[in-house]
């Protein structure tokens, strides 16, 4: 933040400390070192637990715990819900409403909403010219074992889904279709996309308002075809190509975040992203770059609402 900024900033919190909660898990790591860090700054935060809010829509208030959240000066969301589902939606739409009240959400939730399914991410990321791999969406069986077969190796994704839960590698060869008979079991649609050769890592590029704040590298445990902590991976540091971080920035530029990540691979032919999410990165930015991200969305968070009451406007806005 910059020290002039922080020296008004420090001004106006004597007159008018801000009370800015953090929707997450409760003992969630990133949740509560958000809460942690908000505290710090303005001696005040609520870790929100949604599955906990309840909504009066003919009042219009939002309650949680007996705090009014519409009375608040801001919400920053970290974790809707322990698991990626359309749960998350029915919140986010909690959220939204808590919002048209008057408080400012970063990032907000209509923005949110648009990356919650991959099916939806992808879409919106193919229409923008982002270099993904091949990705093939049906519900038809057929159509998925032909593409199987073009790929010589895919992975299945579902379309609610974190850390690589759930995802499986599928192979031309025998048994294919039985496998993906018992995928369609379990899931409605197909979502497949080409495996393409890892150089061993894949990258989290991490933005705030919109500009690069570090780099982490997801690196493969032994044996693993992905590169997830969960599968054995660990997180280093690394620096990206020039392409890659623009790549990255376009990305993330189409859905308008205040925090987000990109997942890239840098492969052979040029990097191509896996996705964009507004969830994740705290713990790959500590671990693999040695960078605060709970201090730094923290302090990005008071300038905005404190800039929006220096220029006398609605800090929601």
């Amino acid at each position: 933040m910059d020290p002039h900024k922080l020296e008004g900033f420090q001004e106006l919190h004597v007159a008018r400390p801000l009370r800015i909660g953090v929707v997450g898990l409760p003992g969630g790591w990133s949740s509560e070192a958000l809460k942690t860090a908000l505290i710090e700054r303005t001696g005040w935060s609520l870790l929100v637990d949604m599955g906990r809010v309840g909504l009066n829509l003919d009042s219009g208030r939002a309650c949680f715990e007996g705090v009014e959240l519409n009375a608040l000066d801001g919400l920053v969301i970290k974790k809707i819900h322990s698991d990626y589902s359309p749960a998350l939606l029915d919140r986010l739409e909690i959220l939204r409403a808590i919002e048209a009240s008057g408080v400012r959400i970063f990032s907000p939730p209509r923005r949110v909403s648009h990356m919650i399914n991959r099916l939806s991410c992808t879409v919106t990321l193919r229409g923008a010219g982002i270099p993904m791999p091949g990705t093939v969406i049906s519900e038809d069986l057929d159509v998925i074992e032909a593409a199987v077969r073009r790929f010589g190796q895919g992975v299945l994704k579902p379309l609610f889904t974190s850390k690589a839960r759930g995802m499986e590698l599928v192979s031309d060869g025998p048994g294919l279709r039985q496998q993906l008979s018992a995928y369609q079991s379990r899931h409605s649609m197909f979502y497949l996309q080409k495996r393409i050769p890892l150089p061993g890592r894949d990258l989290g590029l991490a933005f705030l308002g919109g500009e690069l704040v570090g780099t982490y590298a997801r690196v493969a445990g032994k044996d693993s075809w992905n590169t997830t902590v969960l599968a054995g991976g660990h997180y280093a540091s690394h620096t990206p190509a020039p392409e890659t971080v623009e790549v990255a920035r376009r990305a993330q530029g189409l859905f308008g975040l205040d925090f987000a990540s990109v997942d890239v691979v840098e492969a052979e032919d040029g990097p191509q992203v896996f996705e964009v999410s507004a969830f994740g990165g705290f713990r790959g930015l500590r671990d693999g770059a040695g960078i605060n991200a709970a201090g730094l969305v923290a302090d990005y968070v008071i300038e905005k609402l404190y800039e929006a009451m220096e220029e006398g406007g609605d800090p929601a806005e």
